[in-house]
């Protein structure tokens, strides 16, 4: 065969010249690195994942343009003990970003604006309306003196007001019940010297305070760096130094947790890069100690780690030509190198370990190596090569610089493996051979196998028929949420956020020609099972204005004397405090006989009899905390009551700017229900909504269609790898028969994880499914190993050299794989499990599957013989053919 004969020219140079090519390669390796300190960049950018020509990345860049707020939040959550206190935490901690130029570039609160201060009742349906305006009539005698004197001393005559009424029989304390246990809790906690501000806004808008939910927001549009791992970690870091120092932070009585998708994103590279040295020392010494198992001697090791990292160095130089900047996936190459290419090198050391128990003069060992093992390793990395590149047409771009990168990198370990190893061997001279190299238990197996030859291979073929029969239920799990790391504050948060609809972050976007047909669309989209609230322009515009502007407009009339604002009294001093409790005692301690026992103005009296004779820190102290939030929910009071009719051309420019463009464009905004979780759930969502708005887009549609261009991608690619696998095997082995010895373990194998992926279960997802293209790759280069051994009439198989390269190889293999399975980040950890699943199938494939199925086939012709002594003969325990 003139390409063998080349191979053995070629190692015999390198034989020859062993200095001057391991000094090239090294030189040629320093050249690779250094063109990839200087030049390779790294991007954590996710939207690079995905070729942009896609129909749906078009939709998503044409939204991301339209309304470019919305894009790359951190988003704080303030949660506090009231809604004061979270309101003017959200405001303080907005102004303090919105100063911070260095690391954002626009900071917002939702729900903040002015319009909806002034506006806000409109939003009630009417009979809340109602009740709310009755219920604040109600209170105008209370609110009357809080108004004119918003101090304890004011709250107090307010009291005193009420325990008159009940001592004359004119007031009914019904209404003020809640407000009146409130009132007990705030004066308790300042007796005992925990004075707690008091929430004005509760008292006054009652169940309606709860409708604007227990969160604000803060969203912060930071500077991005994606040449970092974590692109906003400095805006991050920046957040929470604003938060640390703002006052109900300090104190405890509020809470700021981030989350948001910068957040998330650099959460999830944090998480994999946290263990990732002890990962990586870890999986060196144990593929270190697999690499002495297996070639038994460190002159042979040396040579082996040599050819990794030159051939890694050398792929990583392609790798800065050919793409530049490498992505979150195409990093993944690393592994894959020194998962695949190892193999080579194990393979021809081992075989050249069994050369060498014939062959004393290592030039001659290493051509008679060459001869018998080179052939092979090129069949497996031109087939490992094929099955990478097949992915480089897809749309899937992520996948694609990988199949690139590591399919050349296949092909540069071939040649690494075929130059710089055998001229490091004839540098560091390893000793000759004095035990056989293969298993000894490996050919008592091998009979077994062939004795049990037919039950074995039904086993197998039923096994094969359950992963046909179960390959239908092996799920695609298109929630990207499922493979980050739950347990980190980004995601944490997420998880507070997703029951509440307002929250939810999966959600549909569609931009309409028109407000007008926006308003249709909605209508339509409100009609559909699955969603619970669709938002456009006009959901701005109140319903019912009319009736509801006139009950306000009544309320004010009323109010408007009660509420009329007053010119700043003279501060409050701790002797006006006394006398205002005992004023106010002097009224309900009388009034307590016509009130229950438990009644909350008893507890009321109590309170203050203690605070009488409080020190004046302490009345002073309670004071501060009882009225911190009255007199700014007493002027919102005043401005809700002054509401006026509302109009899409009286709506604020940045409400308009987040709902329309400047072209007439109008967006629309779907949010499911909270039941719409997990793939079959989104995927039904989306359906239905593609079904009124066939052009929508958002973070739910964007992750169904990322998902159906990732499953088409492999798809397609597993197709055209196994057809250029076929014709290269059909190339190399020229008989269809031997070309479907190599394929069939493959199969088998491939529906030996199906089986065990489905029953374990253990769904693919977008960070396991690159497992798949190592399947093709690993086992491919397993099988070539026996079926070209058989070919050469080598009869044992498990017995050989060959299996105890394959071993090894796989035990290397697995554990650079494997170690990503103890990562604490989801994603990576599934893509670890099944990576050792898929190689466990393999080994056993390729172990126990081959060579029962070769040991009842006769080979067609003996392509290489068997080995021949030349300078000596063999010795006690040598191979026999």
């Amino acid at each position: 065969m003139a390409p063998l004969r080349l191979l053995v020219e070629a190692v015999e140079f390198c034989r020859r010249h062993a200095v001057f090519v391991v000094l090239a390669a090294v030189a040629l390796a320093g050249l690779g690195l250094f063109a990839a300190d200087r030049y390779l960049g790294v991007t954590t950018d996710t939207a690079l994942l995905f070729d942009q020509k896609l129909p749906w990345r078009q939709r998503q860049i044409a939204f991301d343009r339209a309304f470019p707020q919305f894009q790359n939040l951190i988003v704080a959550v303030v949660d506090a003990r009231i809604p004061e206190e979270a309101d003017a935490t959200a405001a303080a901690l907005a102004e303090k970003l919105a100063a911070d130029h260095e690391h954002f570039d626009r900071v917002e609160r939702p729900g903040a604006s002015p319009f909806f201060s002034r506006e806000g009742l409109l939003f009630l349906d009417l009979k809340t309306l109602q009740d709310l305006l009755n219920h604040t009539i109600d209170a105008q005698p209370f609110l009357g003196q809080l108004a004119a004197d918003p101090s304890a001393r004011g709250l107090f005559a307010a009291l005193a007001l009420l325990g008159a009424g009940v001592e004359h029989g004119e007031a009914d304390l019904t209404p003020y019940a809640s407000a009146l246990a409130a009132f007990h809790r705030a004066l308790e906690g300042a007796a005992a010297g925990h004075p707690e501000p008091l929430s004005w806004e509760n008292l006054l808008a009652g169940p309606v305070a709860a409708r604007a939910g227990q969160y604000r927001f803060v969203l912060a549009q930071p500077k991005l760096n994606y040449g970092q791992l974590q692109a906003g970690g400095a805006a991050t870091v920046a957040v929470r130094a604003a938060a640390a120092g703002l006052k109900f932070v300090k104190s405890g009585a509020a809470r700021i947790h981030l989350t948001g998708s910068v957040v998330i994103s650099d959460e999830e590279f944090a998480s994999v890069k946290n263990g990732m040295v002890a990962g990586t020392v870890i999986s060196v010494v144990l593929i270190t100690l697999w690499l002495f198992l297996a070639v038994g001697s460190w002159r042979l090791v040396v040579p082996i780690v040599l050819t990794l990292l030159v051939g890694f160095s050398l792929t990583t130089g392609f790798a800065t030509l050919a793409v530049g900047t490498l992505n979150l996936i195409s990093l993944a190459f690393t592994i894959l190198f020194v998962g695949i290419a190892v193999d080579f090198a194990i393979q021809y050391c081992v075989r050249y370990r069994e050369v060498r128990m014939v062959y004393r003069e290592g030039g001659e060992a290493l051509a008679e190596t060459t001869r018998r093992v080179g052939g092979q390793i090129l069949v497996a990395a031109g087939a490992t090569a094929a099955g990478f590149y097949a992915f480089v047409p897809t749309d899937f771009q992520g996948v694609a610089e990988l199949g690139l990168i590591a399919g050349t990198g296949m092909l540069i370990a071939f040649v690494c493996t075929l130059s710089v190893l055998p001229a490091a061997l004839t540098l560091f001279r390893p000793h000759g051979e004095r035990t056989e190299v293969g298993f000894r238990i490996g050919k008592r197996i091998d009979v077994r196998l062939h004795r049990y030859r037919t039950l074995i291979l039904a086993v197998f073929a039923a096994v094969a028929l359950l992963g046909a029969v179960l390959l239908p239920g092996l799920s695609f799990d298109s929630d990207p949420l499922h493979t980050k790391n739950p347990n980190t504050e980004g995601m944490r948060t997420l998880a507070d956020l997703m029951n509440d609809p307002l929250t939810n972050p999966y959600t549909a976007d569609i931009l309409a020609p028109s407000v007008e047909q926006a308003a249709s669309i909605a209508n339509r989209l409100r009609t559909l099972p699955l969603v619970s609230q669709v938002l456009d322009i006009e959901s701005f515009v109140p319903d019912d204005q009319a009736p509801k502007l006139a009950a306000i407009a009544d309320a004010a009339s009323i109010l408007q004397i009660t509420l009329a604002p007053q010119p700043p009294g003279a501060p409050v001093a701790p002797d006006q405090l006394r006398q205002a409790i005992r004023s106010a005692l002097g009224h309900i301690d009388p009034a307590l006989a016509k009130l229950p026992k438990d009644h909350p103005l008893a507890a009321i009296s109590a309170d203050l009899h203690d605070l009488e004779a409080a020190p004046d820190t302490k009345l002073m102290a309670m004071n501060a905390a009882l009225t911190r939030f009255l007199p700014a929910e007493i002027e919102r009071l005043r401005e809700a009551l002054a509401a006026e009719p509302v109009t899409l051309a009286s709506l604020p420019a940045e409400l308009k700017r987040d709902w329309m463009l400047p072209d007439g464009g109008a967006r629309i905004q779907v949010i499911p229900k909270p039941e719409v979780r997990g793939s079959a759930g989104m995927h039904e969502f989306v359906s239905q909504v593609r079904a009124v708005a066939p052009e929508a887009g958002g973070s739910a549609v964007t992750i169904i269609d990322t998902s159906k261009t990732i499953i088409t991608a492999f798809k397609t690619a597993a197709i055209a790898a196994l057809g250029a696998i076929t014709l290269i095997l059909l190339g190399a082995l020229r008989r269809p028969l031997d070309v479907a010895l190599v394929l069939a373990p493959l199969l088998l194998s491939a529906l030996m994880t199906v089986v065990a992926a489905v029953l374990l279960p253990m769904p693919l997802n977008f960070a396991n499914i690159i497992a798949l293209p190592l399947l093709l790759g690993v086992g491919v280069s397993f099988n070539i190993y026996f079926v070209m051994n058989w070919r050469a009439r080598r009869h044992w198989f498990l017995g050989s050299a060959t299996a105890r390269a394959v071993l090894f190889s796989a035990f290397t293999t697995g554990t650079a794989f494997g170690s990503l399975a103890l990562s604490a980040h989801p994603g990576t950890a599934s893509m670890g499990d099944l990576l050792l699943l898929s190689l466990g199938c393999t080994l056993v494939s390729s172990l126990v599957f081959e060579p029962t199925l070769l040991s009842g086939i006769r080979p067609y012709r003996r392509v290489i013989g068997p080995l021949r002594p030349q300078q000596v003969a063999p010795r006690e325990g040598q191979i026999a053919e």
